[in-house]
Order: structure tokens, then sequence, then C-alpha cells
């Protein structure tokens, strides 16, 4: 790949790198707060995928920027690459690293498919890309079991499709009694890794918080789950711009704002606030702030912002 050579070979040190859509008088998105996060890769898409664009850009800039998302670090160039560590599984590879793992492929396909997919698309298409992105073969076929879908609550909604099928990235197929198929259009997702590794994600995505509340709440609701449980660390507790955290749910800061009061109340989470400095969002998981000696019942919920 073309950008993956130009990635892995101009890649500057850390302490070089700028944001280069600020350097160009950030002409590259709609106007926002300002720069500020730190400084990642990012490939953008434009004149309908004729063209890509690989620069350094910050958090805020990149979350901004229509059709764009951040490289994986340490994985230029290609949503497939992973380390070999994550690649080739061996005999012994405990819980904490296959979950580490699982994680760390939830979030970059939950980076890509925020580049690939419009922004108009709802939660629910969104939750039905995830698993296939994780469940297709090298061919970017792939077939849904009826009863994934009806464990995930989306098994008569046809809506769904007819959203990914007219943003062209899936072609639907016949569907069965006992499943729907359907061919990824994508290139992005011919040649990816080994299934295995793949269909451990698509379950870990299904369920990514231990509560049995979660597969109760609207797509919305899991989405947002799901982007957050991809972001916390393994103490409980987790950070990331809200502008990215908007851009891979596909809604609006406020809109993904009500949504984290929502979780709260569902006690998915035991606390969250958005900080003033950098507009970052902090949170915190009941089930693991219990096992650090904080109690996740009867915590007054946290959400603060801070005037500019």
């Amino acid at each position: 790949m073309h950008l993956a050579r130009h990635a892995r070979r101009d890649t500057l040190p850390t302490h070089l790198r700028t944001c280069q859509c600020r350097e160009r008088g950030c002409c590259w998105h709609r106007r926002h707060r300002g720069c500020h996060g730190p400084v990642r890769l990012a490939l953008t898409g434009e004149r309908g995928g004729r063209r890509w664009r690989l620069a350094d850009v910050c958090t805020a800039c990149a979350a901004a920027t229509s059709h764009t998302a951040l490289v994986p670090e340490g994985t230029p160039g290609s949503l497939a690459s992973m380390p070999a560590r994550q690649r080739d599984p061996r005999p012994g590879r405990d819980r904490a690293t296959e979950h580490a793992d699982a994680q760390a492929r939830v979030r970059q396909t939950l980076t890509y498919l925020a580049s690939a997919l419009p922004r108009s698309c709802s939660p629910g298409a969104r939750l039905v890309a995830l698993q296939c992105a994780l469940r297709a073969d090298l061919n970017g076929e792939v077939r849904l079991p009826l009863g994934l879908l009806r464990g995930m609550r989306l098994h008569q909604r046809a809506d769904l499709w007819d959203e990914l099928e007219y943003a062209g990235w899936l072609r639907r197929g016949a569907r069965s009694r006992v499943q729907v198929r359907a061919h990824l259009l994508d290139a992005a997702m011919q040649g990816q890794p080994r299934r295995p590794q793949r269909a451990r994600s698509a379950h870990w995505a299904l369920q990514p918080l231990p509560r049995a509340t979660y597969r109760s709440l609207p797509g919305a609701s899991r989405l947002a789950a799901v982007a957050l449980a991809s972001h916390t660390r393994s103490d409980g507790t987790g950070a990331a711009d809200m502008e990215l955290l908007a851009h891979l749910c596909g809604q609006t800061p406020l809109q993904l704002s009500d949504l984290f009061d929502r979780l709260t109340s569902s006690r998915l989470l035991s606390s969250w606030r958005r900080t003033g400095l950098e507009d970052e969002v902090l949170w915190e998981l009941p089930h693991l702030s219990r096992i650090s000696g904080h109690p996740a019942t009867g915590q007054p919920r946290t959400r603060t912002l801070n005037a500019r």
C-alpha cells in the first residue's frame, strides 16, 4: 500500500510532530475550539475515495474533519495490521492478554467505521457494521446468525441493513431462516487478520461491560458503552477527547453527554466528567471501582462542565 510505505518511512520523532492542519490554517475542517490533544497520524478520504491524505493532526482536528480516521498507534496505513503478539496466538495466553487484544481490535474497528460510514448512520447500523467487520472472512463475506442479531435486539431491523447498503459499504445476500449474508464492499475489509482473533473481538463487543442491563439499552447507549469500554484502562478508568468519542459514535458532544448520563443512571458507569482545559472526558467503571474499595452504588453522578 502506497500510503503505508510513506507512513513507515516518513514518520517523524514524537517531539517533532505538529498538527499539519493547523499549519495550513485549519482549512481541512469546520471551525472548532482550536487544536488540542495528542498529535496522531490521520487518514482522510476526499472526492468520494478517489484521493487520500495521510497527515499528522491533533485529535481535535481529526474529529472535526469529515471522512477521517486515526491510524492506530504502531500500525500505520492498515486497519488489519497488528503487532505479532496479537496476530499469532500462542498456547497459554491468559485472559487479560486476550481481553486487551479484543479491546484494541474493537477500538481500531470503531475508528475505521467512523471514517467509512456517513455521519448520519444510526447507532444500530454501526453496531451491525461492527459485527460484520469483525466476523467477515478474507473475501469480505459475512454471515450473521439470526440468533446473534436477536441477542442484539436488532433481528427485525431491515432498515439498518438498508442504511449500510445505501452507504455503499455492503451488499446484502440471501437471507435464510438462520442467518443474514452480506458482502463487504470496502477494500479495507479484504485480507484482514485471521478470523479466530476477530471472532473473539466480536464476542467482546457484544458485552463490553459486564452488566446484565447492557443488552436492554437502546442502540445509541450501547454504542457509546462500546466506545468507552474500548478506551478503558485495566484499572477501570478511561480518558478520551470528547470530539473523538462523538466521531466514533456518530453523535454530537451534547448528545453524547446525555448518553453518558444514561449509562451512569443504568450503573454501567460509576462516574464521568468533562474537563475544561482540553475538552477531555474522564470516566470510571463501577465494577472495578468496587475492587479498589470505592462502592459503585450510592456515589453521586459526576458531570462537570468548566466555564470557558
